[in-house]
């Protein structure tokens, strides 16, 4: 699994004029899913992302996660973090997960998530979102769970 979590003060997904997921502070994570990936995969991103200790502290270090400064996920389907594109200028996503499995993974990390008291929101799987933030920083992490943590 891959993904690209920011930190942000506010973050929302819109799918036509509904609003379908929206937080205040916390992580903007997109998250995408290989055809390799498993639940080995899904217990290291949610370890990662709640953990990821890239907020600060008092003395302004990053030092605390987002389950330290009881913050908010909105998590964005992403299969795009699987684009290929050393051949060419057109990505190639045969790495990428096939959508009912990616969406399978996907699910598991929201629940993960949740699972460990997080409040998280989410985008539409599959759906053309407009994603709206306002970064923290920026701080912007990439996480990729098929190399070594």
């Amino acid at each position: 699994m891959r993904a690209v979590a920011q930190r942000v003060f506010e973050a929302s997904v819109v799918v036509g004029d509904e609003v379908t997921g929206a937080i205040g502070p916390g992580l903007l994570v997109y998250l995408g899913a290989s055809s390799d990936d498993g639940p080995g995969d899904v217990d290291a991103m949610v370890g990662k992302i709640a953990g990821l200790r890239i907020f600060t502290d008092e003395e302004g270090k990053m030092a605390r996660s987002v389950e330290d400064v009881r913050g908010a996920v909105l998590v964005v389907s992403q299969f795009t973090l699987f684009g290929d594109v050393r051949r060419g200028r057109r990505p190639s996503f045969t790495g990428a997960a096939e959508p009912a499995r990616a969406e399978a993974l996907y699910e598991e990390v929201v629940r993960g998530l949740a699972a460990r008291g997080l409040e998280v929101a989410t985008g539409r799987f599959r759906a053309t979102m407009e994603v709206r933030s306002r970064g923290d920083g920026p701080v912007t992490i990439l996480i990729d769970t098929h190399k070594a943590f």
